[in-house]
């Protein structure tokens, strides 16, 4: 089922989620109704709280991405353990549509998680794939791409966005 990808200045994108303790036929679904709202929006990575859900899931798809590894992941509760190496690439966010701004990340991380039927998984991400994964463990913990960019680049991209809004709800 797609989902209504919630928008900037929500306030569940502002809010850390919580542990998921159990994974079970709810979350099964939440998953699939990530991904299905994911591709409807042709993203490649989804936090739970953008469709409104305060858990900390995220789902990662880079196989659309012609100038990346096929990678197609479900992490419940990660965690990152180690990065490594800087990046700077421009980033878009499903919540901020319309917005593009380049964004300084690690350029290698080690992660752990459950995998979707509760087992520990690891993984060593680079480049774009670390981006998305850093990305999305950023709306975990209630914190939006906006907020890595300070200054002036920051105020102009908000103006941006709010005059987007404007232009979104006189045409409505």
């Amino acid at each position: 089922m797609i989902r209504e990808v919630l928008k900037y200045p929500h306030p569940i994108l502002k809010t850390p989620t919580q542990k998921v303790q159990d994974i079970d036929q709810e979350i099964y679904n939440l998953v699939q109704d990530m991904f299905d709202t994911m591709y409807h929006e042709e993203g490649v990575g989804l936090a739970a709280n953008q469709i409104g859900v305060p858990l900390r899931i995220m789902v990662i798809d880079t196989t659309p991405r012609k100038d990346s590894q096929p990678l197609k992941l479900v992490l419940i509760n990660p965690e990152l353990v180690h990065a490594e190496g800087n990046i700077v690439y421009k980033e878009g966010c499903l919540s901020f549509p319309g917005i593009s701004l380049e964004v300084e990340r690690f350029s290698r991380v080690y992660l752990k998680a459950l995998d979707l039927e509760g087992k520990e998984v690891e993984y060593t991400l680079e480049g774009f794939p670390a981006i998305v994964f850093q990305h999305e463990l950023d709306h975990l913990e209630g914190i939006t791409f906006i907020d890595r960019v300070k200054g002036v680049k920051r105020r102009l991209a908000l103006e941006k966005y709010a005059k987007l809004q404007r232009a979104w709800t006189s045409s409505s």
